[in-house]
């Protein structure tokens, strides 16, 4: 509870801006009196990102605990001044039950992501939108004043209308009456001063009505005219910028970025609905002034006619606001495997206004090249080409009472098949963009108005084998840090600044793994990504190309920066994750630095970084003392994932004696024990317990200088050539040969490196 207990302390405006992001559809009072449970189900646990498969699973067995903790929560409740929070709990989980049964993901994103923006709002509160709350309140006042207006203008439309009657009604009679003064004249012909002064004054007041009802009319152009610039302004801001930057935060959410409140789906949804009912109304209001105009029939002194120019600007503005209010909710996968079911939700933010609900309209999907990307965005029009075959892409929009939206969820996507440009140069599959283009079309009003609507997805890379993976999200990666508001599908620059990378690394690095990266780390990653040295801070003159970020192999190896970077950051989600996120593991560090620090401190002080010589390995560094009786650093061949399958690395350090003072000054155990595996008992207890074990193993010996230790006791890696000569382990050592080891001369004179081997040793009882 201690993230809620700091908001219910902190600022209103705070609040009110957590209260906007949770939506109608979540109750503040399940966020209040579910908060420890909430915060340990969402928080305490590995973060799955949207693309994980293991979403939907996840997702449902989410939303089974949660409505089995409200109805516990809600029994809980029998104090008479709690009744009301009692029957809003159940309300909520009746509605939950509704709402979410069949997408499950949609509730348990939404929570993660208003807690993630939660703790935002604690650390960074400019940044998660309280200073924006004043551009908010302007909006939502300048569309109580467009609402008014449209009302007023409604009014005075109504009385136009009476006074156009009114004016024709005076224009027959002026007609019946020079009827009767023609009849007179022609019978009467010294009658005729007397007619014509009759038809002076009758046409005076004629014109003088006319003159009324024309600066009526003109007040009420101008009143038309005051109203779609306010709201073409409002809209302007409304969808070029709180839109548009939503569409940008989720490709930065696929690197791994927070939520940001300030662009909340729901509240641009509730202005778009504004501006479509604003300006259906005036377009209506100015169709209404236009038709009685042309009926009146009369000339008015060749008076400029603003009302078709004001027409069409309104319907543009419709039009643009239509377009762009179909939006995808829910981004597909940017990396999407071939013969993989996957899922996507499109919306449309204006589906509760015009009656465009009781269309459902049907939404189809196809997937692109670039090219045709480029085409359907330069021409407004949806390419008639396809590059692939999705199976199950097409659907209706179904409209929900309770959450007020209209959209429509693909859940079983399956590509079929892809067709492919061909490549250029040094070009690869993994370096091809697609997108899925989602399209549809409704009509509006009495049909006289019909829009065809589309959306492009964030650019996908399909492939067919997950070793496509790495350099497929280093594609992805790199997309969606750089690139521009409104670009051409799916330009981005080739070079920019390591700042700005660095900022994309670690936001990746920080939602894989828990923790952010420290400016030391990043500073090494620079220095790794030039492979030269960088002075710290590095200035945004140091450049670096997409060439050197993931294709350039780093010196003397076979891998790129970002091939590294990516089975560190794997290898840590996967296996270190606790470590590393209690800082524990240095991780990103030369391995020169390490031994400068470790060699001012205490014999078995150690630390563990990350292998520059083997994709996805961690390396242990400790100081020993060595046969001149100088402290020396030597290095343990690298763990891999694979090595962590069998014995986790807080295992492995607890079977290495040599090792007890994490770097700089903590004990091991205190760093390590809550990771390691307790020992188990046997069921049955006519057996024996065995364990497996880590030892070291100096496979080397007769180049180290082990004594009277043959080499042939020891197994060797099956791969030993992966890194230069180290201190390996190996079969049958037990821990009084593991202390004699210990004490033997002479390993002072190696550079060591690293790897593991597992032991199986018998523990009696």
């Amino acid at each position: 509870m201690a993230l809620w207990n700091k908001l219910l302390q902190s600022r209103p405006e705070v609040m009110e801006q957590i209260r906007v992001s949770y939506g109608n559809h979540f109750p503040m009072e399940v966020r209040h009196y579910l908060c420890d449970w909430l915060e340990t189900r969402l928080l305490a646990g590995p973060m799955i990102m949207d693309h994980d498969p293991q979403l939907e699973i996840e997702s449902a067995r989410f939303l089974n605990e949660l409505l089995v903790e409200l109805e516990r929560k809600a029994t809980e409740m029998t104090s008479d001044d709690l009744i009301t929070a009692k029957l809003r709990l159940i309300e909520s989980s009746k509605n939950f039950r509704q709402l979410f049964s069949h997408n499950p993901s949609q509730l348990y994103s939404h929570l993660r992501n208003c807690l993630m923006f939660e703790k935002n709002m604690l650390c960074y509160p400019e940044e998660c939108g309280v200073t924006q709350n004043s551009e908010f309140t302007q909006i939502f006042q300048a569309l109580e004043e467009l609402i008014s207006r449209v009302r007023a203008n409604e009014i005075e439309n109504r009385n136009l209308k009476k006074k156009y009657e009114i004016f024709c009604c005076e224009v027959h009679e002026v007609t019946k009456s020079n009827a009767q003064y023609d009849i007179i004249d022609n019978q009467n012909p010294e009658h005729r001063d007397r007619t014509a002064q009759m038809r002076r004054e009758q046409q005076e007041r004629l014109q003088l009505s006319l003159n009324q009802l024309t600066g009526m009319r003109l007040n009420l152009v101008d009143k038309f005219k005051a109203t779609i610039e306010l709201t073409e302004t409002v809209q302007q801001k409304v969808i070029d910028k709180y839109l548009n930057q939503w569409r940008m935060n989720q490709g930065l959410a696929g690197n791994g970025a927070p939520p940001s409140n300030a662009n909340n789906l729901d509240i641009i949804q509730g202005w778009c609905e504004h501006l479509a009912d604003v300006l259906w109304n005036t377009r209506e209001q100015i169709k209404m002034v236009s038709k009685y105009r042309k009926q009146l029939n009369v000339d008015e002194q060749n008076l400029p006619d603003f009302l078709p120019e004001l027409f069409s600007k309104v319907t543009g503005l419709l039009e643009h606001l239509i377009t762009r209010s179909f939006i995808i909710e829910k981004q597909p996968p940017q990396v999407m495997k071939t013969n993989t079911r996957f899922a996507s939700t499109v919306r449309l933010l204006i589906g509760n206004t015009l009656n465009i609900k009781m269309n459902s309209p049907l939404v189809k999907v196809t997937i692109v090249s670039e090219q045709q990307a480029q085409n359907t965005q330069q021409t407004n029009k949806c390419s008639e080409h396809t590059c692939g075959e999705i199976l199950n892409s097409t659907g209706n929009m179904e409209y929900n009472e309770t959450t007020k939206q209209l959209s429509v969820s693909f859940r079983n996507m399956q590509l079929k098949k892809i067709k492919r440009a061909e490549k250029k140069g040094t070009e690869s599959v993994m370096d091809e963009k697609f997108a899925l283009l989602f399209q549809s079309s409704f009509a509006i009003g009495h049909g006289d108005l019909v829009f065809s609507v589309w959306a492009l997805s964030l650019p996908v890379v399909v492939i067919v084998h997950g070793n496509q993976e790495p350099q497929s999200w280093a594609t992805i990666t790199w997309d969606n840090a750089f690139a521009e508001i409104n670009r051409q599908p799916f330009a981005v620059p080739d070079k920019v600044p390591w700042n700005r990378l660095a900022e994309a690394l670690n936001m990746k690095f920080r939602a894989s793994t828990g923790r952010c990266l420290t400016p030391e780390n990043l500073h090494f990653l620079c220095e790794k990504g030039f492979k030269l040295q960088v002075p710290m801070p590095p200035t945004d003159d140091y450049q670096i190309t997409w060439s050197q970020f993931c294709k350039e192999p780093l010196p003397d190896r076979t891998f790129t920066f970002w091939e590294w970077f990516y089975a560190a950051m794997k290898l840590t989600r996967e296996h270190l994750r606790g470590p590393w996120n209690d800082g524990s593991i240095v991780g990103f560090i030369h391995k020169r630095t390490a031994e400068d620090h470790l060699l001012k401190c205490q014999r078995g002080t150690f630390l563990l970084r990350f292998s520059d010589s083997e994709l996805g390995g961690i390396t242990i560094a400790w100081v020993n003392e060595g046969n001149d009786g100088n402290p020396c650093v030597l290095h343990i061949q690298p763990f891999t994932a694979k090595d962590f399958a069998t014995r986790s690395l807080s295992d492995r350090i607890r079977d290495f004696d040599d090792l007890t003072i994490l770097f700089p000054n903590k004990a091991k155990n205190e760093a390590f024990d809550k990771y390691t595996t307790p020992s188990g008992q046997p069921k049955n207890k006519d057996y024996i317990p065995s364990e497996i074990r880590a030892i070291l193993s100096p496979s080397n010996a007769n180049n180290i200088g082990y004594a009277n230790t043959p080499a042939s006791q020891f197994m060797q890696s099956p791969d030993p050539s992966r890194d230069t000569p180290s201190v390996q382990s190996g079969y049958g050592i037990d821990d009084g040969q593991m202390n004699h080891m210990n004490q033997i001369p002479g390993m002072d004179n190696f550079d060591l490196s690293l790897e593991n081997i597992d032991m199986y040793t018998s523990s009696f009882n």
